[in-house]
């Protein structure tokens, strides 16, 4: 089975959870296990909320833009934001390192993510934003 789709929607907090909904009803078309959908739910949201909180600092005139591909048992989600970009990736990976401690953020996105997802790959550049690209192999299906 093959199928993708794409959403865009405003960097404000609130969208975490809808992004976590889109992700979870195109997933579905795989009949993942619970476990499954909620490691790819925990993953997306992640990325989202770094996309928001970090890469636009919940600007609600900015968008963050989420890509799914299905293609035989692979989910691919892809979360991309044009916000303020990361300088250190390497850094920004480590667990508990965060940018925003005033907010009481852990420092394990990346973390999550990676623990989640089979395969997590990160592209950003200062003032040009991020793309987070995340893969999962759904149950058997190939």
């Amino acid at each position: 089975m093959y199928n993708i789709t794409q959403i865009r929607f405003s960097a404000v907090s609130q969208n975490e959870n809808y992004a976590r909904a889109v992700i979870a009803a195109f997933a579905s078309q795989l009949n993942p296990t619970l476990e499954e959908l909620s490691d790819i739910r925990t993953a997306v949201s992640e990325a989202v909320t770094n996309a928001i909180i970090h890469g636009y600092e919940q600007n609600p005139d900015a968008f963050v833009r989420m890509d799914c591909t299905l293609d035989h048992g692979l989910l691919t989600v892809t979360v991309h934001d044009d916000g303020c970009g990361i300088s250190d990736i390497e850094l920004a990976r480590k667990p508990f390192y965060t940018t925003k401690p005033e907010l009481e953020r852990s420092g394990m996105g990346f973390a999550v993510m990676e623990a989640f997802m089979d395969r997590v790959t990160v592209e950003s550049a200062p003032h040009k934003g991020t793309t987070v690209t995340m893969e999962k192999r759904i149950g058997h299906a190939g």
